[in-house]
């Protein structure tokens, strides 16, 4: 009878199913692990078009789909108005997944609703954003604080952050999740002519604050009998992008945008070791999915990067810290060896999906409005 079943409405991203990144895989995951603990789980997801919201059911999960005419940015945040007024006609517990629009939370604290916030990374800090978006984030980051219920931080050191705007006691560490990839299609690197071991993967957004452009200047610094494989869409318009690509030697290659699962997980599992150029953000699902790919890992040095993979990786900042730690471990593979051993036991112990799921409904429970 479903009138006895726990209830959760999830706020603030595209939809299920995930094609639009981290957060809508992490939001599938838990919308399928909570049906199948006995819950009702209503998504709101957003579709291009006019006229009013249509329900159906995706793998048990109710969704909202609501049609949005404009695109961008301004289409996301009239959606997720929207969303917030259809849910605020119930009195649900609430997930919303980011703060980018948390003034609008408002609408269900003033209702006495039950709305938990993961507050993701610290999005007005990013340099790609001008002055009115960062002033944009840098409100919703408050207003989520003050707003919410509860803050779900994917990372001590995003609980560090919100700690210096509410109480740490308002606020729980859960970190995201990623999939064990155990096996994976072998003829998947013939099309690409690559070979397993004889190649890196970098798999990042083209952009600045990810040392893409250190990374390929470092590793194009001299012949390395590897390939560094970089997935990303690049083009010729970005001056960054053509730096990016201008800086590359004939050992680089970029295979565009991928989003076929299958190939993704062929290129992680089969490579050398897994390249992470990020210098901001929480608990990053594309490093988590190499840890879980058990890929041995250089990454950009910084708190973020350290907490997740611990002291089995091998840390650079700029160009000639990567020549210098890639010509190192590319003489030992023994090296490399105990970094992915070093990798698979980390994610193990703390980012497989039925833990991290497992974390999120107790704290969900917790908040559960009384019937």
């Amino acid at each position: 009878m479903t009138h006895n079943k726990p209830v959760l409405r999830m706020l603030g991203i595209r939809g299920v199913p995930a094609a639009h990144g981290g957060f809508e895989t992490f939001a599938e995951n838990l919308s399928t692990y909570l049906v199948g603990k006995g819950w009702r789980v209503i998504v709101y997801c957003q579709e291009d078009g006019d006229g009013p919201p249509v329900e159906d059911k995706w793998c048990g999960i109710e969704r909202i789909r609501i049609p949005v005419s404009r695109g961008g940015a301004l289409g996301t945040i009239i959606f997720d108005w929207k969303a917030i007024a259809h849910a605020s006609k119930h009195r649900d517990l609430c997930l919303t997944l980011g703060y980018n629009t948390a003034l609008f939370c408002a609408r269900l604290r003033v209702l006495g609703i039950p709305n938990l916030i993961n507050m993701d990374g610290i999005e007005w800090s990013r340099a790609k954003w001008g002055p009115i978006a960062k002033a944009w984030f840098w409100l919703n980051d408050w207003m989520g604080c003050w707003l919410g219920d509860h803050l779900i931080a994917d990372h001590p050191e995003i609980k560090r952050h919100l700690s210096s705007r509410v109480s740490g006691q308002k606020i729980t560490t859960i970190a995201y999740g990623a999939q064990e990839i155990r096996e994976t299609q072998v003829d998947v690197l013939g099309r690409f002519n690559l070979k397993t071991d004889g190649y890196l993967t970098l798999i990042a957004r083209p952009e600045p604050e990810n040392s893409i452009l250190e990374v390929v200047r470092g590793f194009s610094a001299r012949q390395r009998g590897v390939k560094l494989v970089v997935l990303g869409c690049y083009d010729d318009v970005s001056n960054y992008h053509r730096a990016v690509k201008q800086a590359a030697s004939d050992e680089v290659m970029f295979l565009g945008a991928i989003y076929d699962k299958d190939v993704v997980y062929a290129l992680r599992k089969q490579c050398l070791a897994y390249v992470h150029g990020h210098q901001v953000g929480g608990t990053n699902p594309s490093l988590v999915e190499a840890m879980g790919a058990g890929n041995a890992v250089l990454a950009h040095d910084n708190p973020f990067n350290k907490w997740v993979v611990g002291a089995g990786a091998r840390y650079f900042v700029g160009a000639e810290a990567f020549d210098r730690v890639l010509t190192e471990i590319l003489k030992d593979r023994l090296q490399i060896e105990e970094m992915r051993n070093s990798s698979q036991r980390r994610f193990v112990e703390n980012f497989t999906w039925p833990d991290i799921l497992h974390q999120y409904e107790k704290l969900l429970v917790s908040h559960l409005p009384e019937k």
